[in-house]
C-alpha cells in the first residue's frame, strides 16, 4: 500500500530495525516475517509509521533477507532499504541507514520489526514531545515485572536522565518499574553526532542506542520519556511470545469490530486478519475464521464454522454454516452460500443461491440463479483452468457437473444428474441422463442367489 494516512508529514521519517534472524524462533525465516493477524510483523510496523503520515520510511535488514525487502516495499512502495552486514548492536543498526539520515531534516522514529502491537496513540505521544522541543525521546511502560528490562530514570522535572540496564542498576534503581521499550525518537539536527559518539566498551562489544541518552544529557540536550501500555511494546522473540501477541491482536480486533457495529456471538472463537473489514449490523456466529483480504458489507450474516479468505461479501448475504470462500470469491447483494459450499475465483450476482454441497470455481453466476446440491463446475483439465458462465435466473439441478469452458444462458434449466459439456441456450432445458430401465423382480432373484451361494460356502467350510 502506498500510504495509509490522509496526509503525509514531510518532517517525519520512520526507521525500522529488522535485521535480526530470531534464532529463538527456531525457523528458517527471519523473525519479522512471522505473522500476526495474517500480516508479517514488519508489515504491521511499517503500516503504523505510514498511518502517522511519515513521508519517508527506511528499513534495516540483514544479509540475504529478500523476503523482508519485498514485504517492506509492498507496504510502502518507496521504502529505502539498508543492510546491516555485521550485527553489532542497535546503534550500529541505525547507522546502517546513515545515508537516509544525512538527507532527512526533521524527526526520526526508530521502531522495531518485532513489536507488531504498537499503536498510533503511543507514537503520537512520543512524536508530540519531539515537536515540542525534546531532542531525544524514549517510549516507556510500567512493567508488571521489570526483571530484565532497562530502567528509565527520570528527574523531578520529568526529564529522562538515563537508561540503566538491570545488571548495572543500584538497589534503588532496580525498584523502578518504568522500563525501556527500545522505541526512540530524535530530532535529526543532533542525531548523527550523538550516534557517532556511541562506543562499544561493554561485555558484548556492541554499540547500544540507549547510550545516546547520557551523551545527549552531557551536551545539555532535552531528553524525555513518554508512557505507553506494556502490551503496546511487547517484543516477539519466540513462538510463545508470538502466540501471546496474536492473542492480544485478536482481542483488540474483536473489540474494534463490535464497537463499529457488528455482533460477535462468541467473540473468543472468531479470528480476524489485520485487514479484515466488517460492516454494520453484521452477525458473526461462533468459530469463523477470516483470512487476508476480506470485506464484508452491512447486514451480512455469517453462520458458524465458516472460513473466508480473499473475498468480498455484499450487503444482506448469508454465508454458511460450514462455508468456504477462497480468494477471488465475490458474493453479491442478498446471496446465499450455504453449508459445505466452496467458492473460488467466482462472482455470484445479486440474489443467487448456492445452498449446499457445491463447488463453484472460476465461474460467473447470474442474478437470482439457483445452484442445486452437489453441483460442480469442472474448471480444471489437468493443465489449465476454464470459466463456467451461468446466466440470470438459471436453475441448475442437483448433482450436475458443468464441464468448463461452458455457458448456461439466462433462464436455462439443467436437469438433475446431468453432465453438461457444451453451451445451453436461453430458457432451454438440458438433460444428459441415460434412459431408465426397470427389471422386474431382479432384486428378489439376486438376494436368493446370494443366499444359496452363502449356504453352499458354509456347508463346504464345515
Amino acid at each position: 500500500m502506498a500510504n495509509l494516512a490522509s496526509q503525509t508529514d514531510s518532517s517525519l521519517m520512520i526507521l525500522v530495525l529488522a535485521a535480526g534472524m530470531g534464532t529463538r524462533m527456531k525457523s528458517k525465516h527471519p523473525k519479522v516475517m512471522h505473522a500476526i493477524g495474517s500480516k508479517p510483523m514488519v508489515g504491521h510496523v511499517i503500516d503504523l509509521g505510514v498511518s502517522l503520515g511519515a513521508e519517508t520510511c527506511s528499513v534495516v535488514v540483514g544479509p540475504d533477507m529478500e523476503q523482508v525487502k519485498d514485504v517492506a516495499r509492498s507496504h510502502f512502495s518507496e521504502t529505502e532499504l539498508f543492510v546491516q552486514h555485521d550485527r553489532l548492536g542497535t546503534a550500529h543498526a541505525v547507522l546502517s541507514a546513515k545515508e537516509a539520515l544525512e538527507k532527512h531534516d526533521g524527526f526520526v522514529l526508530v521502531l522495531y520489526g518485532d513489536t507488531p502491537l504498537l499503536t498510533t496513540d503511543a507514537l503520537n505521544g512520543l512524536y508530540a514531545e519531539l515537536k515540542n522541543g525534546a531532542h531525544v525521546g524514549v517510549l516507556g511502560f510500567e512493567a508488571d515485572d521489570p526483571t530484565g528490562y532497562g530502567r528509565l530514570l527520570v528527574d523531578d522535572e520529568g526529564q529522562l536522565v538515563a537508561i540503566r540496564e538491570q545488571k548495572d542498576a543500584s538497589p534503588e534503581e532496580l525498584a523502578v518499574t518504568f522500563c525501556n521499550s527500545g522505541v526512540m525518537g530524535f530530532r535529526t539536527e543532533h542525531m548523527l553526532s550523538l550516534l557517532d559518539q556511541v562506543g562499544n566498551d561493554n561485555a558484548n562489544g556492541e554499540y547500544y542506542l540507549t547510550d545516546v541518552i547520557e551523551l545527549a544529557r552531557r551536551q545539555g540536550l532535552k531528553t524525555v520519556a513518554t508512557l505507553c501500555s506494556e502490551q503496546d511494546v511487547l517484543g516477539v522473540n519466540d513462538r510463545v511470545q508470538l502466540s501471546e501477541a496474536e492473542r492480544i491482536f485478536q482481542n483488540r480486533k474483536r473489540e474494534e469490530v463490535q464497537r463499529n457495529g457488528a455482533t460477535l456471538i462468541a467473540p473468543e472463537t472468531v479470528f480476524f486478519s489485520a485487514d479484515t473489514e466488517i460492516g454494520k449490523d453484521v452477525i458473526i456466529e461462533p468459530n469463523v475464521v477470516f483470512g487476508p483480504n476480506v470485506v464484508v458489507g452491512d447486514d451480512v450474516q455469517i453462520y458458524s464454522h465458516s472460513h473466508i479468505e480473499g473475498a468480498v461479501i455484499e450487503a444482506r448475504s448469508k454465508i454458511g454454516p460450514f462455508a468456504r470462500l477462497r480468494p477471488g470469491a465475490e458474493i453479491g447483494e442478498g446471496c446465499k452460500v450455504g453449508n459445505f459450499v466452496e467458492v473460488k475465483k467466482a462472482s455470484v450476482s445479486k440474489g443467487a443461491k448456492i445452498n449446499h454441497l457445491t463447488y463453484v470455481g472460476d465461474a460467473e453466476i447470474g442474478a437470482d440463479a439457483n445452484i442445486g446440491a452437489g453441483t460442480i463446475t469442472c474448471n480444471y483439465d489437468g493443465f489449465n483452468k476454464h470459466i463456467t458462465k451461468i446466466g440470470a435466473n438459471c436453475f441448475i439441478g442437483s448433482n450436475s457437473s458443468l464441464v468448463a469452458p461452458v455457458t448456461i444462458a439466462d433462464g436455462a434449466f439443467i436437469g438433475s444428474g446431468s453432465v453438461i459439456t457444451d453451451n445451453v441456450p436461453t430458457d432451454a432445458l438440458a438433460l444428459t441422463r441415460a434412459e431408465k430401465k426397470v427389471y422386474e423382480q431382479w432384486a428378489a432373484r439376486f438376494r436368493k442367489s446370494q443366499q444359496r451361494l452363502k449356504a453352499r460356502k458354509a456347508a463346504t467350510d464345515t
